[in-house]
Parts: structure tokens; sequence; C-alpha cells
């Protein structure tokens, strides 16, 4: 006995045969059928957004979210099939059931609430760097992630690039020797730090929701010397030139170094402020030795490693080729070993030798 439901769910399964073929045979002529693409929510989607996104094409953008829909005007005409939204929570509320992965790149003092809401719904995670806003914060992220089990990521471009995997192929096979002293710098910023907080509270743009942006942060009056992009060097929104950019130029050196935890810091810097960072700084840290490694065939004794940033560069060491910029793609690390000095740029790319040799 056949039920009216099931015959006619049947004839149109029959039907549908004739002309669908199964997801793996699609997939097998080199197309991804629809039902196994990720449906992905983006939030922050003005800047670095939108660039996370356009490199997610190929799957479903299904929402996006921006608390300034002027700034984010070009990404929402990228997808104009994705549902927009100011709030997040709001889209967390209403789609939830259909976001498989989320791709955050808002300004850092909301990174930590946009994706651990995200996080504790199940969802995968891609979140731009600086990972947090606070140590605190990026401790519980991690916890989060391991509890719910997701898939995360943080958006540090270049960490998986040949620059770094050379990099650190050369200082574990010895070819610069032992290395106690590291330096490295960036030429950021690039946005306005050292600053009094500013007196003249500005109109809201209509476009723009300046409550929202200021999230977690204290209430204060909206000026356009905070939004859109510069909020970076404000420490109730951003961690500065060293916090913006430390993650993709010293990632080689705590990659190569094995490093953890250092035992000292010591900074200076320009004129120390409440509300801002400094125009220019110099952070020195002190990192104890490493155990030996399987992988590594050289000591790893103490080390002390050196930011600078805010226009501030290490001393070029003797032998460095005459005329040759020391900036590389904003910025670079000179690790000074007892055998050569290798050099590389900003994200770890095309490490090079002091000495001109080139390692096989």
């Amino acid at each position: 006995e056949i039920s009216r439901r099931s015959f006619i769910g049947r004839t149109v399964a029959a039907a549908a045969g004739i002309t669908i073929l199964p997801s793996y045979v699609v997939s097998g002529l080199g197309h991804t059928p629809p039902s196994d693409k990720l449906n992905i929510a983006g939030i922050g989607v003005g800047g670095m957004g939108r660039t996370n996104l356009r490199n997610c094409k190929t799957e479903n953008i299904i929402a996006l979210c921006d608390v300034d829909w002027a700034y984010a005007k070009r990404c929402f005409d990228d997808y104009p099939d994705a549902k927009k939204y100011k709030d997040y929570r709001k889209m967390y509320d209403e789609m939830g059931k259909d976001i498989d992965a989320v791709i955050i790149a808002t300004a850092d003092h909301t990174h930590a609430l946009t994706a651990s809401h995200a996080i504790t719904m199940g969802k995968h995670v891609y979140l731009q760097k600086p990972l947090t806003h606070s140590v605190y914060e990026s401790r519980l992220l991690t916890r989060l992630a391991e509890k719910y089990r997701v898939a995360t990521s943080m958006g540090n471009q270049g960490s998986s690039g040949e620059g770094v995997s050379l990099t650190c192929e050369w200082i574990w096979n010895g070819e610069i020797g032992e290395i106690k002293k590291v330096e490295s710098f960036t030429d950021r910023p690039i946005w306005p730090q050292g600053l009094n907080r500013p007196q003249e509270e500005m109109v809201v743009p209509g476009t723009l929701d300046w409550d929202l942006f200021l999230g977690p942060a204290p209430v204060r009056p909206y000026n356009a010397i905070y939004h859109p992009w510069n909020w970076r060097g404000w420490w109730d929104f951003g961690t500065g030139a060293l916090g913006d950019m430390a993650c993709h130029i010293l990632h080689p050196v705590f990659v190569g170094l094995k490093l953890q935890y250092p035992t000292k810091v010591q900074g200076s810097s320009t004129l120390l402020l409440t509300d801002c960072a400094p125009n220019a700084e110099m952070v020195k840290m002190i990192f104890p030795a490493r155990p030996d490694h399987k992988d590594v065939t050289v000591k790893m004794p103490e080390v002390t490693v050196t930011w600078f940033d805010g226009g501030l560069q290490p001393t070029k060491p003797e032998g460095w080729p005459e005329g040759k910029n020391m900036n590389d793609a904003g910025g670079g690390a000179l690790f000074h070993g007892t055998k050569d000095t290798l050099i590389c740029g900003c994200y770890g790319k095309d490490p090079w030798l002091l000495s001109g040799r080139v390692p096989n």
C-alpha cells in the first residue's frame, strides 16, 4: 500500500533522476554542486573583510553585516542576493541555522564578541588579525574553539607562504648558526597615532550606527578621525602598530626560533598618551633557551628580539648592500647568527643571507 505522499515523492524523484546528476558526478566534472558549498556570512565587510570574502566567492555568501553601510557598499554590491545587517546579533538570530562559517574583519575591539558568539553557535570562524583586543580574549577564544570543536583560523597573510617555510628551513638546518639576536620593524603606523582625544563632536553619518561601532568600548562622541579605518591607533578600538603588524613580521621569528613567552620585556617610546598609541616605539623582549628539537640541527640559546615601529629601524649590519632598502613590503626581520645574518621581509617574504650565499 502506497500513500499519496510517498507516491508523489517517488514519482518526482524518478523524474528528477533523469536530469539531475548526483553531487559526486558533478564534482567529478570539475564543478561543485550548490549542496556541497559553504554558507558564509561576513561581519565587517568594508575593508579587509571584502577581500577575504572575494577569496571565498566560490561558496554561498548568504549574509553581510557592517555598522557602516556606506563603507560596506562595494561589498554589498558584490553579493546582491546576500541579506544585509548592521547588528551581527540580529544576523545570528535570524540566519544562524543557515550559516556554516563566519568571516570577521571588524575593528579589533569587537573581534572577541563576534567570534565567541559564532563559535558557541557551532560556526567555523575566520577572524582577521590581530586575533583579539586583549590577551584574555585570545585565551578565551582558544578555549571556546577547543570546547565546540569548530575550525578556526586567524587572517595572517603570508604565514603559510614560501618565505616563512624557507626562513625556518635555513634556521633549523644551521645555515646561520646559533641565533642570539633578532631585530624587526614595520613602517607603520600609516594612520593617525600619538594624538590627544579630539574635542570636536561631529554629526554621525546617517549610514553609520555609532553605538554598534563602539560596542564594548566606553561611550565617546563620534569624530571622523576614528572611523573608517583610522581606529587602529586608538586604544579603545585598536592595538597600534605593534598589534597590527607584529603578527605578520614576528611570525617567522616565533615559528623559526620556536618561541613561547618572554622572561623580560622593556619598552621605550615617543610621548605616551592614555587614549592613543605613540608615534614610535622600541620594544625589547628576552626569550629563554629552548630545548633540543628533532627537526633542528642547531642549539637555540637565549635570544633578544627587538621591535621598532613609527619610522625607527635597526642599524644596518656591516656588509649591507649599498642602496638596498631594508623595508620589504612594510617591514622586515634580521636574524643575527654566529655564521651569517638572515633577512626576510614582511610576512617572512623573500629571505636572503647577508653573505650573499644561497643555501642548497
